[in-house]
Formats: C-alpha cells, structure tokens, sequence
C-alpha cells in the first residue's frame, strides 16, 4: 500500500466504504483496498493500469461514496477541485494524500482554514491528513462550469489550460495547407491543432488522439466537425482504422516533474507505425529535447523546418519499415 496511508490507517484512521479513490498514478500501491474500490482516473494509461488490477475505474464520478481519498495533483486549480468533488460526494472522511513537491504543505494550510484537520503524518517526502467532509466549506474550489482562453474551452489542470501552448502556435504556422485526406493529432489535447487543421483542404478524416479524458471533453466541446473522431487512447500504443497520409502533434515530455524524452520517442514511433509508406510526421518539440536520433532511425528524411530558441520543429516523411 501507499507508504504514507499504510502509516494512516495504523495510526487511527479508519476507512469505510463504499469508497473512491481520486488521481492516483501508476505510483500508488493500492492492493490492500478491497476490489469494489472505485477509483477515479481520467488519464488512460494510469486508468487502464488500475482496471487491469480488478478495480472499477471511471474517468469522472459524481455519485455518493461514504469516504474519499484524494491523492494530490500538480496542479493548484485540480488540485482544489479534486477536494470538492470529494466533499460533495462523501460522507465521510475525506484523506489527502500528497508530495511536498506538489504543494501538500500549502494545501494543509488552506484547508486547515476551513475544517479541522487530522494528523498530519509526514512520510517519503509527503503528507497524508484527513478530515469529515463538509460540502459547504469547498464550494468556491469548484471547478467552473464553463472555462475558456481564447475561445476555446478548457479545464483545470489540462495542459495549456490558461492559454495557446506557444509550441503548438509554432507548428500550426508551419503546417502545409494541403496536408492530407486522412490525419491524427496525437496527444491532441483540447483541440487547438485539430481544430485549425479542420480548415485544410481535401481533408476528410481528423482523428483526436488523446489521454486525458478531461481534456477530450474539451476538445469535443472545441472540434465540432462531423470529419473528426476522437479517441480516449495513449497515442503511444494507440492504432489507427486506416493508414494516415499526416500525423501531428506536440508530444508531452514528462509525467511528473523530471523530462522523460522516452514519452515522445514512443509518439514518434506511434506516428511512424500509422503512416502510408510516403506519409508525413509534423511534430514540435521544446529545443533541449534529443529527438533527432530516433527520428532518423524512424523516417528516412527528417529535417527542421523551424524554430525558435526553445521551440523546434520537424517534418519527417517516408517511415522506416
């Protein structure tokens, strides 16, 4: 089990069900909890790793459970509405469960303002408290009904949820406007690429391929187009209905706090693997990061079409078979 709740519930605390887990990652050790554990997880891969264990996992739950534990995002604003949801859904005890890194001491501060906190035990560099859930005291951490930057809708704790990622400005302003009659936008958030790429011509297929079942929600929300199909996928080891003439994307470089180059070298395989033999990649990424290396081990021509200094972005056609 989670080192820090394993320390919890041998100190006092008491868990009763039913019971929902909220956010927890790969990370988190939950074989102790009984099978019925719901667990919420909007992010594929990480829901499918605990479907896989026996649990029922949802990507959203609005229905009532008895007691809640919450582990603790990086992201203030989800972190805050994951305390919410949880109190307008229990009954019970509420637990937080967090790393320093990802603000736990800040938000035990600010709890700690509107109910009385238990614990809290500090353990592997975090903090697990718990306290009886009050409906009322979290109602301004709601996330809003309705959240929007420059048109387009987002939410809490998606990526580039306050604004146009300017990586993702960079590649739009590169792409051709002929790029194909069928086309993927891999990790395609909530819908900025795709939905600029719905004004090319002869295109008759759009497929949003994307993780995080929140910010697809956005992207239905924002792509509206009878041609576009979206899929809650990890585009890593995601496979298209048809070959694909063009493949997009602005991959994500990390699933925490440390870059891992090895998200984007699986999403340029991934392109490779769905592309006609004459197909194109169009893919952007932050300066620092070594794509090059698998790019010309994947395509056999690979160039920069532009960039700035810190963004870079490729054209890479002819997949290795």
């Amino acid at each position: 089990m989670s080192p820090r709740l394993d320390l919890a519930l041998q100190s006092g605390l008491v868990l009763s069900h039913p019971l929902t887990v909220i956010g927890p990652t790969d990370a988190a050790d939950l074989s102790a909890l009984p099978s019925q554990t719901q667990v919420v997880q909007p992010f594929k891969p990480f829901h499918d790793h605990f479907a896989a264990q026996g649990f029922s996992v949802v990507p959203d739950a609005h229905e009532p459970c008895q007691d809640a534990i919450v582990f603790l995002p990086r992201a203030k604003a989800l972190a805050h509405s994951r305390v919410q949801q949880a109190c307008a859904r229990a009954g019970g005890v509420v637990v937080v469960d967090g790393a320093k890194t990802d603000g736990v001491d800040s938000l035990l501060k600010d709890i700690r303002n509107r109910v009385a906190v238990q614990g809290p035990i500090s353990k592997a560099h975090g903090k697990i408290f718990w306290f009886q859930a009050d409906c009322q005291a979290f109602t301004d951490w709601a996330a809003p009904e309705h959240q929007a930057v420059d048109g387009f809708q987002t939410a809490p704790g998606v990526f580039s949820a306050d604004g146009i990622d300017p990586a993702s400005a960079l590649l739009q302003a590169a792409l051709p406007d002929k790029p194909g009659a069928r086309l993927a936008d891999l990790g395609a958030g909530w819908g900025f690429l795709s939905a600029g790429l719905l004004q090319a011509a002869g295109l008759k297929t759009l497929h949003l391929v994307e993780a995080d079942h929140a910010a697809l929600t956005c992207a239905r929300a924002n792509v509206t187009d009878p041609r576009a199909q979206f899929h809650w996928a990890d585009a890593v080891t995601w496979r298209a209905p048809e070959p694909l003439d063009t493949v997009v994307m602005n991959p994500p470089f990390h699933t925490s706090r440390s870059a891992d180059p090895t998200l984007g070298q699986g999403f340029i395989t991934s392109a490779a693997r769905n592309l006609i033999r004459n197909g194109t990649l169009w893919m952007v990424a932050n300066r620092h990061l070594p794509y090059e290396t698998t790019l010309n081990g994947t395509f056999a021509q690979v160039e920069e079409v532009t960039g700035d200094n810190r963004f870079k972005v490729f054209r890479a056609s002819r997949p290795r078979r």
